[in-house]
C-alpha cells in the first residue's frame, strides 16, 4: 500500500514539473515565437501616434523635459516611408549603421543595423532599431534645451525645423552641423559625430544675442511608443534600465514602469536607456555631471509610452556668450566586446551590466569569454562549447572521481545494503541506523551520486544566459540542420522531421509539448544511458523516478537553445566514459548491460 502511495505521489510530482514548466517556460517562450512569425509574415502597422508628446504640467519656476502625459489621440499611422519622408533628412552611414536624422525635431530616429539580419537568412531585412513617430512602433532619442515652466523663451521643439549647415552624409569621418535662430536673441548650433560601431557624440551649443542672460537646462531622453513584444522570462531583463550613481543597477519592465509612473533620481556618474534582447539605446552623459534622471511612462490616446531622460544643471548665457553641453547615445547591438570598450574609453559606471549577465555573472562572463576565445580558434561556437565542455570537465575531475569512487563503493556493499533491509523491514530507524553505520565503515558518502550534478547546475544555467543573452550566439550555426545555437532544434519528431507536413506545435493546449527535436533525443538518450550504469535503486518509487527521468528532461530541453541541448548531451557522454573508466578502476561492476537486459526481460516475463 506504501509502494503504491509512493508511486501516485510521484506521478503527480511528475505531472506537477511539467504543468511548471509549460506555464513558466514553454508557454511564454512559444508566445514570443508565435508573435515574431506574427509580426515577419505581417507587417501591418499597430496604433501609435506621431509627434511630440505634450508636455506635463509643471509648476512655475521649475525645469521641465519634454514628457508624455495627457496628450489627446492622434491620426492613425503611417508606414515608414511615409514618416521618413514627411520631414528633411540628414543621412546616416557608417559600416553598422544606416538611417537618417530628423531636421524636423532633430531627432535621431531612424535607424538600421546592417549587420544583422531578422532572420539567418542573409538577405532577410537588417534590424530596424529606430523609428521616427507617425510609425507603428516609434523609438528616437532627443536632446535640446528647456527652461522653466512660465519663462518666456523660445526654443526648439519636436516641430522646429533645423538647417544643416555641413553638407553630405554623417559618417566616421564626417560630422554633420544643424542651426537654428529662434529670431529673439538666441542662436541655436548641433554637432552630430558617429564612430564605426555605435556612439553617437553630440555637442549642443547656444549663443545669446539678446540683451538679456538667459537660463536653460540641457536635456536629453529616449522615447518609445507602444509595447513592444519581449521574450517575457524573469531571467532576462527587456525594458527601462540605467546604473544610476549609488542606486547602482536599475531595471523596470515596461508592467513594472506603468504601475510606478515614473521613477525620480538625482544622481552623478550615471547612464540610463531602453533595452531589448540584443539592442538598446542608452543615454551617456558625462560621469562627472550632476544628473535629474527620470524612468517614466505615459500615453497619447490610448497607447502606452515609455521614456528615460536626465536634467541636467542650468547653465545662465550672458548677452554675447555661449554655452555648450555634451551627451552621447549608444544605440546599436549589445556586442560583448564593443560594450566593455565602452565602458573602460569612456569611463562609465558599470555599463557592461547593459548585457543582463545575471546572479552568476561571475561564472557567465567568464565563460563568455572562453567560449568567444576558442571560437575565435576554431570558427564554430559549437565546438568552442563542446571544447569548453571538455574542460570543465578536466577542472572539476578530482571531485567528479571521488564521486563516482563512492559510488563504485556502494555497488560493492549493495548486497549487504539489500540485506539490512530485508533484516529491519518492519523498524524503518533501526534500518537507517545500521545503513549510517555501514557507510561510516565503508567510508562512503550517499549523496556523491548527487555531486556531479550539483556541480553542473551553475554551469548550465551559465550557459543557457550566454546562449540566451550574448547577440554574439544568436544566428550561429554548428554543423547540419543547426542553423542558429541560440534557438530550439527545428526539428520535431512528431511531425517525423518534417516528412509530414503539420506543425503540431499549434495546437491548443498541448501544442508546446509537441516539439522535440533530434538533439533533444540524443540527449535524452545520453542521459539515459548514464543512469542505466547504475544499478536500479531497491524502492520502486525510487526506480520509477530514475526512469522517467530522462523522457521529462528531454521534453523540458526540447525548448531550450540548441547550444545548451548539445552541451548537455556531450556532457553526459563524457560523464558516461568517465564513470565507466572510473568504476572499472575500482572494481564495481558497470551495470549498463544488465539493466538494458533487465528492463527488455520485464516485458517479455509472463503475467
Amino acid at each position: 500500500m506504501t509502494d503504491n502511495k509512493n508511486t501516485i505521489l510521484a506521478i503527480v510530482l511528475s505531472a506537477l514539473v511539467l504543468l511548471g514548466w509549460q506555464y513558466f517556460f514553454a508557454g511564454p517562450q512559444e508566445k514570443a515565437r508565435q508573435e515574431q512569425l506574427q509580426a515577419q509574415k505581417q507587417n501591418l502597422p499597430t496604433p501609435a501616434q506621431p509627434g511630440q508628446p505634450s508636455q506635463p504640467p509643471t509648476q512655475s519656476g521649475t525645469p521641465q523635459i519634454p514628457g508624455q502625459a495627457g496628450a489627446p489621440a492622434a491620426a492613425a499611422t503611417v508606414d515608414r516611408a511615409a514618416a521618413l519622408a514627411a520631414s528633411p533628412r540628414v543621412a546616416i552611414a557608417t559600416g553598422s549603421l544606416q538611417g537618417s536624422i530628423a531636421l524636423k525635431g532633430g531627432r535621431i530616429d531612424d535607424l538600421a543595423l546592417i549587420k544583422f539580419r531578422e532572420t539567418v537568412d542573409p538577405k532577410s531585412p537588417p534590424i530596424i532599431l529606430l523609428s521616427p513617430s507617425g510609425t507603428a512602433d516609434p523609438f528616437y532619442a532627443e536632446f535640446g534645451w528647456t527652461g522653466t515652466a512660465g519663462a518666456n523663451v523660445k526654443l526648439p521643439t519636436s516641430e522646429t525645423v533645423w538647417k544643416q549647415t555641413s553638407s553630405g552624409t554623417l559618417s566616421v569621418s564626417h560630422p554633420v552641423t544643424l542651426t537654428y535662430d529662434n529670431d529673439e536673441g538666441l542662436e541655436f548650433r548641433r554637432t552630430i559625430a558617429v564612430d564605426d560601431k555605435y556612439l553617437f557624440t553630440i555637442k549642443d551649443e547656444v549663443t545669446n544675442k539678446g540683451s538679456s542672460p538667459v537660463s536653460l537646462y540641457p536635456y536629453a531622453l529616449i522615447s518609445r511608443h507602444g509595447t513592444p513584444p519581449t521574450a517575457g522570462y524573469y531571467i532576462l531583463h527587456e525594458g527601462l534600465i540605467g546604473v544610476l550613481g549609488d542606486s547602482g543597477l536599475q531595471e523596470y519592465t515596461y508592467k513594472n514602469i506603468v504601475e510606478k509612473k515614473a521613477v525620480n533620481f538625482d544622481v552623478t556618474n550615471g547612464w540610463l536607456g531602453i533595452t531589448d534582447k540584443y539592442w538598446a539605446a542608452t543615454l551617456l552623459p558625462d560621469t562627472t555631471a550632476r544628473l535629474r534622471a527620470r524612468f517614466s511612462t505615459g500615453t497619447l490616446g490610448t497607447v502606452p509610452t515609455y521614456q528615460t531622460d536626465y536634467l541636467l544643471d542650468a547653465q545662465t548665457v550672458a548677452p554675447g556668450a555661449t554655452a555648450s553641453v555634451n551627451a552621447r547615445l549608444f544605440a546599436g547591438a549589445k556586442e560583448v566586446a564593443v560594450v566593455n570598450d565602452y565602458d573602460k574609453q569612456l569611463k562609465l559606471n558599470r555599463f557592461d551590466l547593459l548585457i543582463d549577465w545575471g546572479w552568476f555573472y561571475f561564472i557567465t562572463k567568464p565563460l563568455f569569454i572562453a567560449i568567444d576565445y576558442l571560437y575565435r580558434l576554431v570558427g564554430n561556437f559549437g565546438l568552442a562549447i563542446l571544447i569548453v565542455t571538455v574542460l570543465i570537465k578536466i577542472a572539476f575531475f578530482p571531485l567528479a572521481n571521488k564521486s563516482y569512487a563512492s559510488m563504485a563503493k556502494m555497488k560493492a556493499v549493495q548486497p549487504q545494503m539489500t540485506a539490512l533491509r530485508e533484516r529491519y523491514a518492519d523498524d524503518k530507524a533501526k534500518q537507517q541506523q545500521e545503513l549510517m553505520e555501514l557507510y561510516k565503515r565503508e567510508k562512503i558518502n550517499p549523496l556523491a551520486g548527487c555531486l556531479p550534478i550539483a556541480i553542473q547546475i551553475p554551469v548550465f544555467f551559465s550557459l543557457y544566459k550566454v546562449l540566451f543573452v550574448t547577440i554574439e550566439m544568436r544566428h550561429a550555426p554548428f554543423f547540419g540542420w543547426i542553423h542558429d545555437l541560440s534557438a530550439q532544434d527545428p526539428t520535431n519528431v512528431f511531425n517525423l522531421f518534417g516528412l509530414i507536413p503539420f506543425d503540431p506545435t499549434v495546437l491548443p493546449v498541448i501544442g508546446s509539448f509537441l516539439h522535440l527535436g533530434a538533439w533533444p533525443l540524443i540527449m535524452g538518450v545520453t542521459m539515459w544511458v548514464q543512469m542505466k550504469l547504475n544499478p536500479a535503486p531497491p524502492d520502486p518509487t525510487q526506480q520509477m523516478i530514475f526512469n522517467w527521468m530522462p523522457l521529462i528532461f528531454t521534453f523540458m530541453l526540447a525548448n531550450f537553445p540548441a547550444g545548451l541541448v548539445i552541451y548537455w548531451a556531450w556532457n553526459n557522454s563524457l560523464s558516461v566514459l568517465q564513470q565507466s573508466v572510473i568504476m572499472r578502476k575500482h572494481g564495481a561492476k558497470i551495470e549498463l548491460f544488465d539493466n538494458i537486459k533487465a528492463l527488455f526481460a520485464k516485458k517479455k516475463a509472463p503475467q
